[in-house]
């Protein structure tokens, strides 16, 4: 996915801007999918809920090497060394993620042992393997390490606003990616991105833009198999 050509005009948080105007529907659909308002409104059938548990545990445990990649590459590429300060910060909070899983599944019933990966789940970790290879640049895997956690984090954080009717059993799960920290950690991934952009060559950006939408894509589908109104 490396790529070539000449110095994009637009600074980088012109070109996410940009970007986000240019897929602002695939950018709700993944952001405001049916299934979080179900969440949000109250209505989520909790078979559902547990769907996305069990899938979301095995999707973050391909997401640890995938955010290791992101942080060699950092070593590696970054013109900033509080790059990876950012992103070890993020990986690290990761191993306190996995155990959340865990005792939330217990909490649940769900042993989290044998679970069969569902074809959605399947394509977004193939995904994240993808971009771990080394031909791939930082800037790529930054964007998508970015789009990644903020659609989680404007999602779930939909289910904490004012008015909302979110089930009391979720509620820890909404603020654990909605919430004000979580926020400051996506804007601070964003602002890598976009100095990162700045600096692109025209291919990478073509590159990252892709990635972006792809992101989109497989979240939406990550959403649609966890509400059941997909058979991946």
């Amino acid at each position: 996915m490396a790529g070539e050509g000449t110095v994009e005009a637009a600074g980088g948080p012109a070109v996410i801007a940009g970007w986000m105007d240019k897929h602002r529907e695939m950018y709700r659909r993944a952001t405001k999918h049916p299934f979080v308002l179900s969440i949000r409104g109250g209505t989520v059938d909790l078979s559902s809920f547990k769907r996305w548990l069990e899938q979301d545990y095995v999707f973050v445990r391909g997401f640890v090497p995938f955010v290791a990649s992101v942080l060699l590459k950092a070593s590696r590429e970054s013109d900033d060394e509080t790059d990876m300060e950012t992103i070890l910060g993020g990986m690290a909070s990761l191993y306190e993620e996995l155990s959340w899983f865990r005792t939330e599944a217990f909490k649940w019933g769900l042993p989290l042992v044998d679970i069969i990966p569902r074809r959605a789940n399947q394509d977004y970790c193939g995904f994240l393997r993808s971009l771990e290879e080394p031909e791939v640049d930082y800037t790529t895997t930054m964007v998508a390490l970015w789009a990644i956690e903020t659609v989680y984090q404007e999602s779930f954080s939909l289910c904490l606003e004012d008015g909302s009717k979110t089930p009391p059993e979720l509620m820890e799960t909404c603020q654990r990616w909605g919430n004000a920290g979580f926020r400051g950690y996506c804007d601070s991934l964003r602002r890598i991105a976009e100095r990162r952009l700045e600096m692109a060559q025209a291919g990478i950006q073509k590159n990252a833009e892709a990635a972006f939408e792809r992101v989109l894509e497989l979240e939406v589908s990550f959403w649609d198999m966890s509400s059941g109104s997909s058979p991946l």
